[in-house]
């Protein structure tokens, strides 16, 4: 009976937790005057909203620009935060402990704070309007420095010095044994990264103006904003779930090392 009860109540609390989402999708394919009910079902499920929506704006172009920007900032994330990580962990250099309260500190300043300068610091570098005002501020990310660096603190110093002996650079150790065994680590960043760097939608709209150039959350955000899509709620979630799916889809494929990965890292000894 106990059992039965706890599955029970993942259960209701599952149903509670994805009934928007299944509402959203449903709604994306119902027609207008269907959408308000609370319902799932409709006899008239149509893909007629996706296609008033990929005519009305290009989404496919922002679509891909969101791609690129996304998986730059995942990779440059991964590949810097590792090596700043890694030398937290296991270099011995002078000013190593005040450089990582200095990076602890970067994470308490609202990004408010900086988005100023960052904007003035792109357009004095003539970088407007460009994939690389979208990808250079966030290249690097405290977060991730941190969380690799609490997990290549558990991996054994004898590894190291092996690979020392081998003949190895500190670099062809990181990315050919340290790597090996951070993979839930690894993934967790990537995913996490991901998400942040696809959901961004204030500094894209700040630095870029042309459309050519928009990435899908800006597009989307003028979309429903800026009266393209003429109040049709239809159309609204039609946009909202091409938005949401790649990252639904990309947590769902990798969940399992993300949860891995918080147990490694929340649990020691």
């Amino acid at each position: 009976m106990t059992r039965l009860l706890k599955y029970l109540t993942l259960l209701i609390g599952a149903v509670v937790f994805a009934y928007p989402f299944l509402w959203m999708i449903s709604g994306s394919l119902k027609p207008e005057l269907e959408i308000s009910g609370l319902g799932l079902w409709s006899s008239q499920f149509s893909l007629a909203n996706y296609e008033q929506v990929l005519t009305r704006i290009p989404i496919s172009r922002s679509f891909l620009n969101s791609l690129i920007v996304s998986l730059s900032v995942t990779t440059s994330v991964l590949v810097f935060g590792s090596m700043v990580g890694y030398a937290l962990a296991k270099l011995q250099f002078i000013g190593k402990g005040a450089l990582f309260l200095i990076i602890l500190f970067t994470m308490m300043i609202p990004f408010q704070i900086t988005l100023i300068p960052q904007y003035v610091l792109m357009v004095k570098l003539g970088l407007t309007d460009t994939y690389a005002a979208l990808i250079a501020p966030t290249m690097m990310s405290a977060f991730s420095i941190v969380l690799f660096r609490h997990f290549f603190i558990g991996i054994p110093n004898a590894l190291i010095d092996a690979a020392r002996l081998d003949g190895c650079s500190e670099l062809r150790i990181l990315f050919r044994v340290i790597w090996p065994l951070s993979k839930p680590t690894l993934i967790t960043v990537a995913i996490l990264t991901f998400m942040t760097s696809w959901n961004e939608v204030l500094w894209p709209l700040i630095v870029v103006r042309e459309r050519t150039l928009m990435t899908m959350p800006q597009l989307v955000t003028i979309f429903v904003i800026g009266g393209e899509a003429e109040s049709q709620l239809g159309l609204l979630l039609a946009a909202a779930t091409l938005l949401a799916l790649p990252v639904i889809i990309a947590y769902a494929v990798f969940q399992r090392y993300f949860i891995e990965s918080m147990v490694h890292t929340g649990v020691k000894g």
